[in-house]
């Protein structure tokens, strides 16, 4: 008996040749004009595909600490636009209490970065608040707080879009206010599309956007500043007497209660301090530097501009006026003021500022689009959601998240008629949820790593008072907003929950259904010697599509020699290495991937030998299961001309609506592709439920 295993018959599957079996060749045969066009028109707005095997990959795609700030700070920084205002609009006539509630935001902002940075540290590889949780609290734990950032993110998208269309409208007639949800809607479709690209690429070309806001928005905090410098004096002086005065008419209490309430108000401005963490898989290496350097970035930029605005509108004394943002009431006030002097600089100053913070506000949305789909795929590999989710598309982006978030973005939208107050209240009660789950499995992880670590108490005093902050914040909003809209985001998160449960346990029946599969079938004892027969291109040849080596290929093959008795003299098995989201990692998890596969395939075909038939395999690696197990296919046609397709597919006796979301019917689709192309092809059941 030979000791060697049949490989690949491609000259490609040469290691020393460049691997060209692995990538997804166009599919042959004839395409119809109108299928070749819509494919251009896709190609056109999405791009072309990856090559997966290209050594510079992973760089090209990852994003340094710079892009990194611009893609996930966008939402912490945009956030400066609508939170800082709604703690200023609560305060009322109590704006002496500003200088305190700029003390608890700079605190607030340093205490969760502190931790989040850590969680960078300890889980490097992403997942955030999520991957903390499931992993230090359990997955009960990691379900609530992974529901809570997929809502949180759609609103992160909506909520951005609604102020970046206040924003925007407030540069303009109130008479052209009726197109605002439109243009909302648009922008939503095109962040959606620019996702669909790729990552770095949308965030390239955002990039400009991002800068102009934070230099004019520096300029706006530093020129109202110098512009109102000789009125610190009567400011001061007015905090003083109105904190004197209110303590004698309110009492300690009463103060605290107006500033706790403009405190858990202004909680939007909190809002994006977790995107780091959460998306520090598309970081550069070595990730762990790039998400402290961006969160560092983040933090400083974010409570640099919100304190400056809060400090702004004090000392020029800003009041709300309606239908305009206090941010575009500060800046005609501080550019204003100027245009006797330079009435272009001004005027350009004016409009720079309020275009670039409808800008920002519209590509904070990336932030939901860059991190909601990794959490998402992050739980569909738990199997809290279906499988889909996990998967990349041709452009190596989790295009399924991406559209689903989209879509709840527009939904959300709609429903609230872009309504920027009604969006906030719903918006930052579910990020601290996953604050202070996020805080408490820290806390936890400290104890438990006190013996090892040093300065553990240090870290135990950060963890603490990070938890009691975030579960006091989070215990105000619900009190302040549960019955003005936040009751839509907690039930909203409830019923979420509550769909990954039965998810998770669905899956957990079919893995215990199909290991019982796996249990009769993989021990069967073949004492037959494999035949050492080579496979001959001129006989009738089974090819079998298969994934790992397991109960659902080796019934395939039972049901062919039964089915066909004495048909076939040949098998070549086929099988795919899926790229998705948790083995994406760099080239030399690819190359382990490939290894797996081959090891699997070298199985089945000791397997086949055993039961006297001639067996080789191909194989290949790439994003999408169906269009290169479809080229493999038609490859393999070409050289064997009697040869038919065998897949397995699971069938139920009752068939569902669900079962088409929970499973990606792969045989289906080959199948149609392959008998388009003219290649037959069998889908054998795999009764696996009663």
């Amino acid at each position: 008996m030979s000791s060697r295993h049949p490989r690949s018959r491609h000259p490609e599957a040469d290691p020393v040749l460049p691997p060209r079996w692995n990538k997804a060749l166009p599919l042959p045969g004839f395409v119809p004009k109108e299928i070749s066009r819509w494919r251009g028109i896709g190609r056109w707005l999405i791009g072309a595909p990856r090559n997966l095997w290209d050594r510079g990959l992973f760089h090209k795609v990852a994003l340094v600490p710079l892009l990194a700030w611009v893609g996930m700070g966008a939402d912490g920084l945009s956030s400066s636009a609508y939170g800082p205002e709604e703690a200023y609009r609560v305060l009322g006539e109590h704006r002496y209490l500003v200088p305190f509630l700029v003390l608890a935001v700079i605190g607030t902002i340093a205490i969760i970065s502190a931790v989040y940075s850590r969680i960078i540290e300890h889980f490097p590889g992403g997942g955030g608040g999520y991957v903390v949780a499931s992993k230090v609290l359990g997955p009960p734990a990691g379900l609530v707080s992974g529901c809570a950032l997929l809502v949180d993110y759609v609103l992160t998208i909506t909520v951005s879009i609604a102020a970046g269309g206040d924003a925007l409208f407030s540069l303009v007639s109130p008479a052209a206010a009726h197109g605002k949800l439109a243009v909302e809607i648009l922008a939503i479709v095109a962040l959606t599309l620019l996702n669909l690209r790729g990552v770095r690429e949308s965030v390239v070309s955002v990039a400009p956007i991002f800068f102009a806001f934070v230099v004019s928005h520096v300029i706006l905090i530093l020129v109202s500043l110098g512009l109102h410098n000789g009125d610190f004096a009567a400011v001061s002086r007015t905090v003083v007497d109105g904190n004197v005065a209110g303590w004698h008419s309110l009492g300690v209490a009463g103060l605290l209660l107006i500033l706790v309430k403009a405190y858990s108000m202004g909680a939007g401005t909190f809002t994006g301090i977790e995107a780091v963490s959460n998306g520090v898989g598309i970081l550069r290496e070595p990730r762990a530097q790039s998400g402290k350097r961006t969160m560092a970035y983040m933090a400083v930029s974010l409570a640099a501009v919100s304190a400056g605005l809060l400090a702004s509108y004090l000392v020029a004394d800003i009041r709300p006026l309606e239908g305009q943002t206090l941010n575009a009431a500060l800046a005609r006030d501080a550019f204003g003021a100027g245009a006797a002097h330079w009435p272009a600089l001004g005027a350009g100053l004016l409009w720079l500022t309020l275009a670039s913070e409808a800008g920002l506000l519209f590509i904070a949305a990336q932030t939901g689009f860059i991190d909601g789909p990794r959490v998402m795929a992050n739980m569909a590999l738990d199997s809290w959601l279906p499988r889909r989710f996990s998967m990349l598309s041709h452009r190596l982006t989790m295009q399924n998240g991406v559209l689903l978030f989209g879509g709840g973005a527009l939904l959300s939208l709609l429903y609230t008629h872009g309504n920027t107050l009604t969006l906030v209240i719903m918006y930052s009660i579910n990020v601290f949820i996953t604050f202070s789950l996020s805080m408490l499995s820290m806390l936890v992880l400290t104890w438990r790593e006190r013996r090892e670590a040093r300065g553990w108490r240090r870290d135990e005093f950060l963890h603490g008072t990070g938890l009691i902050l975030c579960v006091s914040i989070l215990v105000l909003m619900i009190r302040e907003k549960f019955m003005l809209g936040g009751w839509v985001t907690l039930a909203t998160t409830g019923v979420l929950g509550a769909a990954c449960v039965w998810c998770r346990g669905y899956y957990r029946l079919v893995r215990a259904r199909l290991r019982r599969l796996d249990d009769q079938l993989i021990a069967l004892p073949i004492r037959r010697r494999p035949t050492t027969r080579p496979v001959n291109p001129a006989l009738p040849t089974a090819v079998v599509l298969v994934e790992h080596f397991g109960g659902i290929g080796i019934h395939s093959i039972f049901s062919i020699l039964k089915s066909f008795p004495g048909t076939f003299s040949n098998v070549v098995f086929v099988s795919v290495g899926v790229v998705d989201s948790g083995n994406f990692k760099g080239v030399a998890a690819l190359d382990e991937m490939k290894q797996h596969v081959e090891e699997n395939l070298r199985r089945y075909v000791e397997f086949a030998r055993r039961l006297g038939l001639a067996a080789e395999y191909e194989m290949a690696v790439g994003t999408d299961v169906v269009a290169c197990a479809s080229d493999l296919c038609l490859q393999i046609a070409k050289r064997f001309r009697n040869a038919v397709v065998f897949g397995a597919k699971l069938i139920f006796q009752r068939e569902r609506w669900y079962h088409a979301v929970m499973h990606n019917q792969t045989a289906d689709a080959i199948q149609t592709r392959l008998q388009w192309a003219g290649l037959t092809m069998t889908i054998l059941p795999i009764r696996v439920f009663g």
